[in-house]
């Protein structure tokens, strides 16, 4: 039996990625981008009428902190998920095709191993005429 409390975290984790993939997808359109150009449009008129006062600095500092700082998670999870999906593409290219197994996992190899594997397929592109 599922224990309840794995099961909560599931569905939580689940509407978490939900979230932050809606959410990616949404800030990466025109309409996001005009949004908040119509908010600093906005804060920015709004300066005579507060006598640019600290305050009404600080209302887009901290705002705009505040969105970055949420953005952060949101696009790092998403972004999480796309390379791991497209790692395990490549890994089921590598694997049903003619490339090296190897290469499967390289994401877990050292730094060392990964230039090793760098210089070898520079020398493999110097070989092949273009």
């Amino acid at each position: 039996m599922v224990h309840p409390r794995a099961v909560s975290t599931l569905v939580l984790v689940d509407a978490f990625r939900r979230l932050a993939h809606r959410c990616s997808v949404w800030v990466g359109t025109p309409g996001a981008f005009v949004l908040a150009l119509l908010v600093v449009i906005v804060w920015a008129l709004t300066g005579p009428l507060f006598h640019y006062s600290d305050t009404w600095q600080l209302v887009i500092n901290t705002g705009t902190t505040v969105v970055t700082f949420l953005m952060v998670f949101l696009i790092q999870a998403t972004q999480n998920r796309d390379s791991q999906a497209l790692h395990l593409k490549l890994d089921e290219l590598i694997r049903a095709g003619r490339g090296r197994n190897r290469l499967a996992g390289i994401e877990n190899c050292s730094d060392d191993e990964m230039q090793e594997l760098q210089r070898e397929f520079e020398n493999l592109r110097k070989q092949r005429p273009t």
